[in-house]
């Protein structure tokens, strides 16, 4: 065949598809609209497949700030191609977002939502802050707490190890100090670490409702360990959070939803966002909900692992996060909005307290960043790092072991003032 005849044939074929293709956005926009005047719902992007979904989350998610209506038109073609855009579903049904879409910045910001572990401080989460505002108990109590902690298998309760001796801890400063790293972007006031305020917010449960009480969820269910086996969830991050729900259930006697969800498969830029609108409607299925559990893992460089000894057994380490909805740049980020920013800070601080009376060791510092994790749905709400890619899943299950009992303890109202 001639090259003429070539691109006389390719000429006409690119016409015929052009055609079919203005033929079938005809015939599917005359369909009748199922949701709001402002969403022009079509199939084709669901029939261009899951790749070409992706190309078009990842390629055209600028254009949402070119969603909304101008001077009484609709641009179909925008429409079309942010139809499977997550941030766009989202953005549809929170008018805050959608027309604070003329900012930039407003994109790269729920973007880096997406990817809560990638900090790019120096900060040192694992060095021994556990020092001047401890009581370091004798050397003969040592031993005996040793002792009873060993019988604990057999049944025991676990005994406090060390207490906080709380008139050391009057200031933002000797807080920091003994339980937390601040990401650079970030910054936190006084008022939000305040001693009193922190062990004075009420995290006991209430279960007088039927139904679950306790929701454990994923926004990156793809995080495995050193071990996981691929397309097994149960050696993954999600594994970890069926066993929580598990021991939560059979050992302690709450009630738990464990969602497993993916938000995260094909890529993490906006996977809170995407997981945003089914966590509210889980919410709204289920209203006696009184706990949300954000699990994940952390990732760390290869040659760093997070475990420590805990009663003999080899543990993995984790970390309380939290997101203050405030950035040194943007100050308080008005549409990541969280009204349970104080509760959010008491539950993570009341946990690490009992962990470190508890169980030294098996948690590093609480994380504070300036973004908001999907953290507003409820006042007790815990975003966790649990262990890291390199620890094994028999460290991670030890870590949830402790994990559960440190839970049950807050939510049944364990007092932490002894000291």
């Amino acid at each position: 065949m001639s090259m003429d005849i070539k691109n006389h044939v390719w000429k006409w074929l690119k016409l015929l598809l052009l055609i079919m293709l203005l033929i079938t956005v005809f015939l599917l926009a005359k369909k009748p609209l199922k949701k709001t005047e402002n969403s022009l719902v079509t199939e084709i992007g669901i029939k261009m497949g899951e790749t070409l979904r992706h190309e078009i989350v990842n390629t055209h998610l600028p254009l949402l700030g070119y969603t909304q209506e101008k001077d009484g038109t609709k641009n179909l073609l925008q429409k079309l191609l942010l139809r499977e855009s997550p941030l766009y579903q989202y953005a549809k049904g929170h008018k805050e977002i959608t027309v604070a879409t003329e900012n930039s910045d407003i994109l790269q910001i729920l973007k880096e939502e997406g990817s809560d572990e990638d900090r790019e401080d120096t900060v040192d989460l694992d060095v021994d802050y556990n020092s001047d505002g401890i009581l370091k108990l004798s050397k003969n109590m040592e031993e005996q707490v040793k002792a009873e902690n060993a019988q604990a298998v057999e049944g025991k309760e676990i005994v406090k190890q060390q207490e906080y001796q709380w008139d050391y801890y009057t200031t933002k400063e000797s807080l920091i100090k003994d339980f937390y790293a601040i990401d650079s972007t970030t910054e936190v006031t006084g008022e939000q670490l305040n001693v009193e305020k922190l062990l004075g917010k009420d995290m006991t449960l209430k279960e007088e409702e039927e139904g679950p009480h306790i929701l454990i969820y994923h926004t990156h269910s793809q995080e495995g360990f050193a071990d996981s086996v691929p397309g097994d969830p149960s050696t993954t991050i999600v594994g970890a959070g069926e066993y929580l729900a598990k021991l939560l259930q059979e050992e302690y006697g709450f009630e738990v939803l464990h969602h497993t969800g993916e938000y995260d498969v094909e890529a993490r830029d906006y996977a809170y966002s995407y997981a945003l609108p089914e966590m509210e409607q889980v919410l709204k299925d289920n209203p006696n909900i009184d706990v949300v559990i954000d699990l994940h893992r952390d990732a760390v460089s290869d040659d760093k692992k997070l475990v420590t000894n805990i009663n003999g057994k080899s543990t993995a380490q984790f970390m309380f996060f939290n997101g203050l909805s405030h950035t040194k740049k943007q100050g308080d980020i008005e549409y990541l909005k969280n009204p349970y920013i104080e509760d959010n800070l008491a539950f993570s601080f009341q946990m690490q307290v009992l962990c470190n009376e508890y169980y030294p060791g098996v948690t590093r510092r609480i994380y504070l960043k300036g973004l908001r994790y999907n953290m507003h749905l409820r006042p007790k709400t815990l975003l966790i790092e649990l262990g890291a890619q390199t620890n094994t899943n028999e460290e991670i299950h030890n870590a949830v072991d402790i994990l559960a009992h440190v839970l049950a303890m807050c939510l049944r109202g364990e007092p932490l003032e002894d000291g």
